[in-house]
């Protein structure tokens, strides 16, 4: 299924270049002429990928930015702008946009920014389902009061940060203890050494 991009300029010539060429590229392309117009296709439908002109009438490309990072699974966003200063490019990037393309576009490094932010995309997806699976590989089971006692001991200790010893005799669990300890932790986000 290719993807779907969403392109947000108020002129009509880049929509329609951009658009074309993307097209060409294998992309799936919707277009909008201002910010407003913009929000609303992105509410009826979900895009992989959003080329968004930082200068529109009305709501304006930050603006814009900002109210597509607030949403659930929010998705890239490039930059484009042909009177953008750099304290603008780094307002962007602070509000999370992948990446920004300064005007006169230059349509092969526009298809390698592309590109490159849809890599990232799928590269975070396989990386959330791996992670997703990992978790689910080392489950502690069991319905039995012990393990019922054990899972209420990882559920206190783990938000603490005090240190914990696991003993027992070899084949017991002391490892899916440790990693249910540290799926449950503050540091859950760091590797599990």
């Amino acid at each position: 299924m290719p993807a779907s991009l969403l392109i947000v300029d108020d002129e009509s010539g880049i929509r329609e270049s951009l658009g074309a060429l993307l097209r060409d590229e294998g992309y799936e392309i919707e277009t909008a002429a201002s910010g407003e117009e913009g929000l609303q296709r992105l509410a009826q439908r979900r895009f992989d990928l959003i080329l968004l002109d930082v200068w529109l009438p009305g709501m304006d490309g930050l603006d814009t930015l900002e109210r597509v990072q607030s949403q659930d699974a929010a998705p890239m966003v490039i930059m484009i702008s042909g009177h953008a200063s750099i304290e603008t490019a780094v307002r962007a990037t602070k509000l999370g946009a992948f990446d920004f393309v300064e005007k006169p576009l230059s349509l092969e490094k526009i298809v390698v920014v592309v590109r490159n932010a849809l890599e990232y995309l799928r590269l975070e997806d396989e990386n959330r389902r791996l992670r997703a699976e990992l978790e689910e590989r080392y489950q502690i089971l069991g319905t039995s009061v012990p393990m019922k006692a054990l899972r209420q001991q990882i559920a206190l200790t783990a938000p603490t940060n005090g240190r914990v010893l696991i003993y027992g005799e070899s084949g017991t669990g002391k490892e899916l203890v440790a990693r249910a300890l540290h799926a449950q932790s503050p540091r859950r986000g760091m590797p599990f050494v």
